[in-house]
């Protein structure tokens, strides 16, 4: 493939995108749409914040992680300042804290990017500074995750409302988001439509049943010990999973490096139990991974890419091949990979948020999985169908897959971050 920028290039203009949108100690992903920090987009970003800045990349981190709650979940927005431009606000939460935030929290990411950022590091004394303050946060974080939402102790965690998979409107969630109730919420103005096309974005019949939700967990006073019971949504995610197993697996390694055998067996024994669990989400009519209602009792009829990120767990050989097929029945469908559904599905849809568009940054979560499996050829497509995208249509939220048309927000802190990390070619197995 010919890039028209050159991987130097495409690095100035990510690096210059990561500045647009650094607010001192924590990144907002673009300006406008999302005005504070969110949970996982931080972790990603500082990804991209290593290759300039190594301080940098570890005080978005450790500002993340200055919020989390006292039972150890990290909250998926963290509201620094006030702004009035995103819906719902701190107003809406009401989780009481002293800098305010959300009552749920987004896929566990931090064990990845800490490892990356600590094995990579060039300044080792701050790195191992560092992870030494990060790593016992981490830990809480993971426990708490197999504490509040794994009851019966399977090995998979639940997620309780769909902001917290981060892939909001995905497919996935459409049957058992049906006994969500949308009466009796408060009126509402949603802000995404002044910056986003409202065709790229959720429904309102999806927008009334995330405020249900929200507005119920804080009638419960945001109490995790019994939101997980009580939530009419309850769906394992394999793609959440995954990153969760991958993120103990790396916090392990790095804390095996310092010395602290105890948090590394516990974190290793967790991810086990979890990757051995992931078997029963295998959904053998689809070729993949699917998720499961635990209020149902049923697998999701859905082949979402949250079934195609499993491959980051380090799947036996079998499921890894059989991911890898999947891509390759997906890529004759696409001219860029890697859709977040089927298009195959008549649900599909290019350019709606998770129903159908490429984004980097699970591309850039498939292709470690893909790299960990040894199937680097595939991986090294899909980073450079990814580069493709940024030359067609600049660093926007997500793409149209058919078109690689860019949908909603612009200059996009992760994808910027995902830019870089994919032209330094820099991939830890």
């Amino acid at each position: 493939m010919n890039l028209i920028s050159t991987p130097a290039e495409l690095m100035t203009k990510a690096e210059g995108i990561l500045a647009l949108n650094d607010r001192g100690s924590y990144t907002v992903p673009t300006h406008g749409l999302y005005p504070f920090q969110w949970n996982w987009d931080s972790c990603l970003v500082s990804l991209g914040q290593r290759h300039t800045n190594e301080p940098r990349a570890w005080l978005e981190l450790h500002t993340l992680f200055e919020h989390q709650w006292d039972d150890g979940m990290v909250p998926h927005i963290v509201f620094h300042e006030l702004d009035d431009g995103y819906f719902p606000g701190p107003e809406i939460w009401a989780t009481g804290k002293s800098v305010p935030t959300t009552g749920i929290t987004q896929p566990p990411v931090a064990g990845l990017a800490i490892r990356r950022l600590f094995e990579d590091a060039t300044d080792t004394a701050n790195a191992k500074r560092s992870a030494e303050r990060l790593l016992p946060l981490v830990d809480r974080w993971h426990q708490w995750f197999y504490n509040h939402r794994d009851p019966e102790r399977t090995g998979l965690v639940a997620l309780i409302h769909p902001w917290e998979s981060g892939r909001d409107n995905s497919v996935d969630w459409d049957a058992p988001f049906e006994r969500v109730p949308v009466d009796g919420i408060a009126p509402y103005e949603r802000r995404d439509l002044q910056h986003a096309d409202a065709a790229h974005r959720p429904t309102k019949d999806q927008y009334d049943r995330y405020l249900w939700l929200v507005e119920h967990f804080r009638d419960l006073n945001w109490d995790n010990t019994k939101l997980h019971d009580a939530s009419p949504f309850q769906l394992v995610d394999p793609g959440f999973n995954a990153i969760l197993i991958r993120s103990c697996d790396d916090l392990a390694e790095v804390a095996e490096a310092l010395g602290h055998t105890e948090l590394a067996k516990r974190n290793r024994t967790m991810a086990q139990k979890g990757r051995d669990a992931m078997e029963s989400l295998w959904q053998e009519n689809i070729g993949q991974y699917a998720c499961y209602d635990r209020v149902a009792n049923t697998l999701c009829d859905s082949a979402s890419i949250g079934g195609i990120l499993a491959v980051l767990a380090g799947l036996p050989k079998a499921r890894a091949k059989a991911i890898v097929k999947r891509i390759e029945t997906l890529k004759e469908q696409v001219n860029y990979l890697v859709p977040s559904h089927d298009p195959s599905d008549a649900r599909f849809d290019a350019k709606r948020y998770w129903r159908g568009p490429c984004w980097l940054i699970v591309n850039y979560l498939i292709t470690i999985g893909l790299r960990s499996a040894d199937e680097v050829s595939l991986a090294q497509e899909i980073e450079a169908q990814s580069l493709r995208l940024i030359e067609t249509s600049g660093f926007a939220e997500y793409y149209d897959p058919m078109t690689g048309e860019p949908c909603g927000g612009s200059s996009f802190t992760w994808t910027a971050a995902m830019v870089m990390e994919f032209c330094q070619e820099r991939h830890i197995a």
